[in-house]
């Protein structure tokens, strides 16, 4: 009867573990100002292959992203932001695409 019990946790643990293995949880700085750029950057992050979750924060630039490591990464995801017209650390928008957002998103001042 123990080895049944036993036997069963060690399943459920293995299976818990495998299951949030390549979930990370990161903030990027993402350069926008208002809410269109809040519901264009989270929709960019969202799209890209392994993203569960993306929260910009206009007050503080930040986005946090959940993501599954074994799918995406960082630069994949800072790289879908950029092009659809917002700067983050490691990826500039182009100067094309930026200049096709709205008044009110325009940051670079």
């Amino acid at each position: 009867m123990k080895t049944k019990v036993l036997s069963i946790v060690a399943l459920f643990t293995m299976g818990a573990i495998t299951v949030f293995a390549g979930d990370k949880t990161e903030k990027i700085e993402v350069k926008g100002n208002c809410g269109m750029c809040e519901k264009r950057i989270e929709k960019a992050a969202l799209a890209v292959d392994g993203v569960s979750k993306a929260d910009w924060n206009k007050v503080t630039k930040q986005m946090e992203v959940n993501f599954d490591d074994s799918k995406t990464n960082l630069d994949k995801i800072e790289i879908a932001v950029a092009k659809v017209g917002h700067d983050t650390p490691k990826h500039k928008a182009s100067e094309a695409i930026y200049k096709e957002l709205p008044e009110c998103c325009l940051y670079r001042k």
